[in-house]
């Protein structure tokens, strides 16, 4: 049975289940998501699991939730894909939702409150929920972990180019220092252990033209401490989580370079053993 055969022919269940049209949110109309509802779901039946696959800076976010929509019903879960819109407020930026505050606009708040107005609508788990992020959903993916641990089942981080160490020392967002202040949220370190984490990187992923950019508004001198490529940044971000006791299952994809559907087949695979039970 295809995708399309089980949904129903009303034109509003049409749109909201199977792979959904675009939705705005409610919490800020600015922004908007789309979703993959599995045939499993029943609005009277057992809550089903929720997944967030957050894009990157090219926003692919259809994309991605149609690369999980086999996954959404082998498993019956419900994956949530993000719409965060280039050129808010700066026709220019490319890079607001990184790193998590962006003005007066807080990325995480939207996510949740995203994650809230499907708990409202479609029968699904929403106090915990499994996040992956690829290249600049990988920046958010970790920064988000270290703010709200407690929101999420398991967390699986794509080649960031850019990443936060827990370091008190160093300034946000290379480091933690003052990001309270800056961000309006402290980190909850003492949570972030309980949390499988999972590290993902393709490893032909050395181009560094994007990542190394001195002078642009995604850059903080210190950037470059964690490494030059992004397989080295992430390795420096896994020394550093497993220094503070956080276990990190780490896997470099063969052959594969900064290419965000090339490394999906691991972070199924990881996010299949937390749904099965297998996963810590």
């Amino acid at each position: 049975m295809s995708g399309r055969e089980h949904r129903p022919r009303d034109p509003r269940g049409f749109y909201s289940t199977g792979s959904t049209t675009v939705f705005a949110s409610r919490y800020d109309q600015r922004f908007s998501y789309c979703l993959h509802v599995p045939r499993q779901h029943d609005p009277d039946g057992e809550a089903l699991p929720l997944v967030v696959a957050q894009h990157g800076t090219g926003r692919r976010g259809p994309q991605y939730r149609d690369n999980f929509a086999g996954f959404a019903e082998e498993h019956g879960c419900v994956v949530l894909a993000p719409l965060f819109p280039a050129g808010i407020d700066d026709p220019d930026d490319l890079h607001n939702f990184k790193f998590i505050r962006y003005g007066d606009i807080r990325f995480d708040l939207v996510l949740l409150a995203m994650v809230d107005e499907v708990g409202e609508r479609f029968n699904v788990h929403t106090r915990r929920f499994l996040l992956h992020g690829f290249s600049g959903g990988g920046q958010f993916a970790h920064r988000f972990f270290y703010l709200h641990p407690d929101r999420l089942a398991g967390v699986s981080i794509g080649a960031p180019g850019r990443v936060t160490l827990i370091d008190h020392e160093r300034p946000w967002w290379i480091g933690l220092k003052d990001v309270e202040r800056i961000v309006g949220a402290a980190p909850k370190l003492d949570q972030l252990a309980e949390v499988p984490v999972q590290m993902v990187v393709g490893g032909a992923d050395v181009e560094t033209w994007e990542i190394n950019n001195p002078g642009d508004s995604n850059w903080m001198d210190g950037a470059q401490d964690a490494g030059r490529t992004r397989v080295e940044r992430l390795t420096t971000l896994r020394e550093n989580f497993e220094k503070h006791g956080i276990r990190v299952r780490f896997d470099i994809v063969d052959g594969v370079g900064h290419e965000p559907m090339s490394v999906l087949e691991s972070v199924k695979d990881f996010f299949a053993g937390i749904l099965s039970g297998a996963g810590r």
